[in-house]
């Protein structure tokens, strides 16, 4: 291999694809999750209770669910950037339109809205990131895709807590500005899309001939070892083994990502009630931070050793596990690093699972099996917030609520580590049987 060829390559890859990609996923999270700071003042402006919340909340994954894996399909129709650019757009507008309700039930159907607009854009890029990243990389390319979500977290939750503060100005409440401001960077991102991207390496004018020719040839030769590629229909992904596996522990280490993400403004604020909506959500964004960090390292650290199996299941039983006893801890500061240290634990397998989706799957299947995967996740939203709703009011805590996501972190990062050392035919039909890693 030519060192100085592939080196050149790849600095070129990471500069050009990488921080536009964490942008767009930084404004997707930001909008997906917003509403989390939104509710500190609009549950009370609306009269919803705790369990109408969650309701609303998860009005947004019905949809997602329904339009993930047809969206997924259509992209590899009409192109990623085509394809990408739209969901932008349509999601930016909608979620500035957020800003407009007056009624529980407009919130429900703007909800269901934002996630058919939304479905598809996140494994659209992960899609998009295997068609452009080598196996060796692409560990490290998805600790950096992910970084946008965190990044939401990070700087979107104080930010969302500061426009907050502009309650009253022109007579509009905050948690409206919140949302009239924060859509449009999806929509501006979106136009640029169309002008910024190149759907394949081949078409990619900022890339030399000697660069696209290397580029191309090592993703096939890294997609020559995968369990179903190109030759394999979408239809075929969801009949595999592999893809069911994948799709359980993206599920189980969903119940954290989504299910305490979305609550976590309103966890602090039941342990510290005192404190001002903006340090709240300035401690809301703080677990994300150690978040980044362990996406970093442990994608980095699998990169270097390749080895996937316990890099992907070991980080979140040890999220379930410092989770469990966050729970009976009584002093609420250690409780609180505890929690840090969960959402951080729980974000680390994240680019590990998607480098071992996409080194198992290429091609059509790949991009339906990527929105499969991610559309099985999202029923946890669909289901976990209104529970942990309606069980906050049945019994005044998050405990009972927070030891279910436990248990299941530690189930998925179990399976986890089964997944990542198995193979399987692409029939699905077949044994299972250790694959090295």
């Amino acid at each position: 291999m030519n060192i100085d060829l592939s080196t050149s390559t790849l600095s070129k890859l990471n500069l050009k694809i990488i921080p536009f990609i964490i942008l767009c996923y930084f404004i997707s999270n930001l909008d997906k999750t917003n509403i989390s700071v939104a509710a500190l003042q609009m549950n009370a402006d609306l009269g919803l209770t705790t369990s109408m919340y969650g309701l609303g909340v998860g009005m947004f994954y019905i949809s997602y669910i329904l339009f993930e894996v047809p969206s997924n399909i259509l992209m590899t129709k009409v192109g990623a950037k085509l394809w990408i650019a739209r969901i932008m757009i349509t999601w930016g507008l909608v979620s500035t339109g957020m800003g407009f309700i007056h009624t529980p039930h407009q919130l429900y159907v703007m909800r269901f809205l934002l996630g058919m607009a939304e479905a598809g854009f996140a494994p659209g890029i992960i899609y998009y990131i295997s068609c452009w990243f080598p196996k060796s990389n692409r560990a490290r390319a998805m600790s950096f895709f992910y970084m946008g979500s965190v990044l939401a977290s990070i700087i979107g939750l104080p930010v969302s807590g500061s426009l907050l503060g502009l309650h009253g100005l022109g007579g509009v409440e905050g948690w409206r500005w919140l949302f009239f401001i924060e859509g449009v960077p999806a929509v501006v991102m979106g136009i640029l899309v169309l002008f910024y991207l190149s759907d394949t390496p081949a078409k990619a004018p900022w890339l030399s001939a000697e660069q696209k020719n290397w580029l191309t040839t090592t993703l096939a030769a890294d997609n020559a070892g995968a369990l179903m590629n190109k030759n394999h229909s979408w239809s075929s992904a969801l009949k595999n083994r592999v893809v069911w596996l994948l799709s359980l522990v993206w599920f189980l280490q969903a119940f954290c990502s989504i299910g305490i993400t979305l609550f976590l403004p309103l966890i602090i604020k039941s342990m510290v009630a005192d404190k001002s909506n903006f340090v709240i959500s300035v401690l809301a964004a703080i677990p994300f931070v150690f978040a980044c960090l362990f996406m970093y390292l442990n994608g980095r650290h699998s990169d270097k050793t390749k080895e996937r199996a316990l890099h992907l299941g070991v980080p979140l039983i040890i999220s379930g596990v410092l989770l469990s006893v966050s729970i009976y801890t009584a002093n609420l500061w250690l409780a609180y690093i505890l929690l840090v240290l969960t959402v951080g634990f729980n974000f680390a397998l994240t680019p590990i699972f998607w480098a071992v989706t996409t080194e198992k799957l290429t091609g059509v299947a790949a991009a339906a099996s990527i929105a499969f995967i991610n559309a099985i996740a999202n029923f946890a939203g669909l289901g976990l917030p209104p529970l942990l709703g309606k069980i906050k009011d049945l019994t005044n805590s998050y405990h009972y609520g927070l030891l279910i996501i436990a248990i299941a972190l530690i189930l998925g990062g179990i399976i986890g580590i089964f997944v990542g050392r198995t193979n399987t035919p692409a029939s699905g039909t077949g044994s299972v049987s250790p694959a090295s890693n």
